[in-house]
């Protein structure tokens, strides 16, 4: 499966000289965690968590201060065509909550923590392979003289 079929699509960024606060209640009241700080151009600059922002308790942190103040610059990227695994892979390896879906380098979407857990809790669609049953019915001697007897 690849990364494309699981991310979401409607990615919210926002410019690097946008107020923190702003950013917050943005987050606050559309109920996501990460925020893509992007040029004007498209080219992901930054990414700014929840975490990043102080959470509820930042207010102090927040104001005024920009959003390129207290976001994250070094973002991990992926294409579209990258594996699900390979994306959860680098997320975990490194303990990030997100990685940024880039094409030619545009933000086309974000995968989060959330999404792997939707794809999990729904399965893949990927057939399982028919396995092979083995039965026995009857019980065969190892020597000519004992009979065989039974269902095993």
């Amino acid at each position: 499966m690849r990364v494309q079929d699981v991310m979401t699509e409607d990615v919210q960024t926002m410019a690097p000289d946008d107020p923190a606060e702003h950013a917050w209640e943005l987050m606050r009241t559309r109920g996501f965690h990460h925020i893509v700080v992007a040029s004007e151009s498209g080219a992901v600059l930054g990414i700014l968590s929840d975490r990043d922002a102080g959470g509820t308790r930042g207010g102090s942190l927040r104001r005024g201060r920009t959003v390129e103040e207290l976001m994250t610059k070094h973002v991990v990227t992926v294409d579209p065509s990258t594996t699900v695994r390979r994306a959860a892979n680098l997320m975990r390896g490194r303990s990030i909550g997100c990685v940024v879906v880039t094409n030619r380098g545009r933000v086309v979407g974000i995968v989060t923590v959330s999404d792997l857990l939707d794809l999990l809790g729904r399965g893949s669609d990927r057939p399982i392979a028919a396995t092979k049953r083995w039965t026995l019915k009857h019980r065969t001697p190892h020597r000519k003289r004992h009979a065989a007897t039974g269902v095993w």
